[in-house]
């Protein structure tokens, strides 16, 4: 279902199965990380793995070929100014994939750390956690992107003030949204 800025709906369409990460971008599309069961399903609008949409659903972007590897899980998303970042894994590794919508353009990434369950990207700079199952904690991991490489600046031990769940970080213009029990989190990159 989308939503008008007033909370009006105004549209409804089905993007897909087994959805571990969705972002919107600053001109309203809408952007998904399939996971396994929407893959491999038969679901017609997640199998490629990743994919764009308008607010309409319309399909907007589909990886075509374009990735290192074809996704076996959608890890998470984040956006930054007009770029889209997508995370997922394959039998080759984890990737963070770089999206602009208005031209098309894509650039994948290996993951300076496997399986992150938030991303946040600020130019070069880029922070990533990866959760403790059910526990109060996260690993903060930062990282630069040096030409075509991300690589750990820094790692550390969050200490949280709730319970942590799957798919608990969402990055928007270089910051991180962690979600622990009832709190938000804020996270700069």
């Amino acid at each position: 279902m989308v939503f008008s800025a007033s909370g009006t709906p105004e549209a409804e369409f089905c993007v897909g199965d087994d959805i571990p990460a969705l972002v919107t971008d600053v001109h309203g599309g809408i952007w998904t990380a399939y996971g396994d069961e929407g893959i491999y399903g038969g679901h017609p609008e997640s199998g490629a793995g990743l994919a764009g949409w308008d607010s309409q659903g319309l399909t907007s972007w589909m990886p075509r070929d374009r990735l290192p590897d074809h996704p076996v899980e959608g890890c998470t998303a984040a956006t930054e100014n007009e770029q889209v970042w997508l995370v997922w894994y394959s039998g080759s590794g984890t990737f963070l994939t770089r999206i602009t919508p208005s031209t098309g353009d894509i650039a994948s990434y290996p993951s300076p750390v496997p399986a992150p369950d938030g991303l946040a990207v600020c130019d070069n700079r880029a922070v990533l956690t990866r959760r403790d199952h059910n526990k109060r904690s996260v690993e903060l991991i930062r990282a630069e992107l040096n030409g075509t490489t991300w690589a750990v600046t820094s790692r550390r031990r969050l200490r949280l003030p709730g319970r942590v769940v799957m798919h608990c970080g969402q990055g928007r213009d270089g910051s991180l949204w962690l979600r622990a029990g009832n709190t938000w989190l804020r996270i700069e990159a």
